[in-house]
């Protein structure tokens, strides 16, 4: 059995002639990406198709270019890439969405690599090493070591950074000891969770703090000259804040998540459509939408508080300890009252009161809903638990 699927990043300390080497991959790649793309529209144009392995077969013919130097496995994994956008191109286009047809990439929208097996790489944990042909062996920060068995490697350019992902199977499972204790929480956007005990938790807006600073480095980018030195400068800029957000976001997310697997054996939360729920308000032009300045800020917010990422974190963090999470319907969970059951709409009173019209109980609104969602998820969890006996 492949076992547990897990990934580890580790920053790269290439030297200047590393860096131009990496550099260079990407280039070439980018340059087989575009290739193959560019094969498998003419193909199209005269009624054929091309398939990845029609593709795989034309890398025979490499050895002794500058492609060659890299070797077979990292240019499959190259065309791997073309043929996954193509997929889901045609995916897109049975599901009646808006298809976006596979863009030819340009030098600055090609940052990473991949080698979808374990030929023309190597981490060497003992000398602290990232070696890939036609590279070298590069010093990298093994921070922690790997979890598994490595199965493939991906290489990401990050502005001036390299950062290298392995991924690995075959990981244990690591079971902590059980608390008795769980837990039901209500994703919002002032706070970012709140628990069944009534523990909140802030929400630290990291793109709202940085909103000044990137929207400088925004400004300073808009009148510079497209293809200039200077507008590629003030690009790494903008990305640069872009990734801290990102950064701070994530950190966020893997504390938050630690703090729930570690202390709390269930943990019940809502089955957020988060997708549906960001979608535009903007509406078309026979139909304009209301309150777009409305719903466009929310939208924003929900994005800052990053719900998704949270809960796959939960997810993957309870699935390596032996835990339970649980996904119940958010239906009314707001407008329940958590002692007398009542349903209204006219429960919630403001967005943090909740006042029953029925019994008069009163407690905030996300605490409220959270003992909901606890009891929502013992309540599913008990009848998973009897179907099973009678099965």
């Amino acid at each position: 059995m492949a076992g547990r699927v897990r990934c580890a990043k580790y920053l790269l300390s290439p030297t200047a002639g590393q860096r131009q080497r990496l550099d260079h991959l990407l280039w070439m790649q980018r340059n087989l990406y575009n290739m193959a793309l560019n094969h498998r529209r003419a193909m199209w144009e005269h009624g054929q198709h091309a398939s990845r392995y029609d593709q795989f077969a034309l890398l025979n013919n490499m050895a002794g270019t500058d492609l060659g130097r890299y070797g077979t496995c990292v240019a499959r994994g190259t065309l791997t890439r073309v043929d996954l956008a193509f997929k889901a191109f045609f995916r897109r286009c049975r599901a009646g969405e808006a298809p976006g047809y596979p863009r030819f990439k340009a030098r600055w929208r090609f940052n990473s690599v991949s080698w979808p097996d374990t030929s023309g790489w190597r981490l060497d944990a003992s000398a602290k090493r990232f070696y890939a042909m036609g590279v070298g062996h590069v010093k990298l920060r093994l921070h922690r070591p790997l979890p598994g068995r490595p199965k493939c490697a991906h290489l990401r350019r990050e502005g001036r950074r390299w950062w290298v992902v392995v991924v690995c199977d075959q990981v244990p499972a690591k079971p902590l000891p059980e608390t008795g204790r769980v837990v039901g929480i209500d994703l919002g956007v002032a706070s970012t969770l709140t628990t069944s005990d009534g523990t909140h938790v802030a929400n630290p807006r990291p793109a709202r703090k940085a909103q000044e600073c990137l929207a400088s480095a925004q400004r300073d980018l808009a009148p510079k000259a497209k293809g200039s030195k200077a507008r590629r400068r003030a690009v790494e800029r903008v990305a640069a804040h872009h990734r801290k957000i990102r950064n701070c976001r994530a950190d966020h997310a893997h504390q938050l998540s630690r703090q729930l697997i570690n202390h709390y054996d269930v943990v019940a939360h809502e089955d957020l459509r988060i997708t549906n729920m960001v979608r535009s308000a903007k509406g078309s032009v026979d139909k304009p939408g209301t309150n777009v300045a409305a719903k466009s800020g929310l939208n924003g917010s929900i994005y800052d508080a990053g719900w998704g990422q949270l809960l796959s974190f939960v997810a993957y963090k309870a699935e390596e300890a032996g835990r339970t999470t649980i996904a119940v319907d958010p239906r009314h969970t707001s407008q329940t009252c958590a002692r007398c059951g009542h349903t209204e709409a006219g429960n919630r009173c403001r967005q943090a009161v909740f006042r029953c019209l029925r019994c008069g109980h009163q407690a905030h609104a996300d605490h409220n809903a959270a003992i909901n969602i606890l009891r929502a998820g013992l309540a599913q969890r008990a009848l998973r638990e009897v179907q099973k006996k009678t099965a």
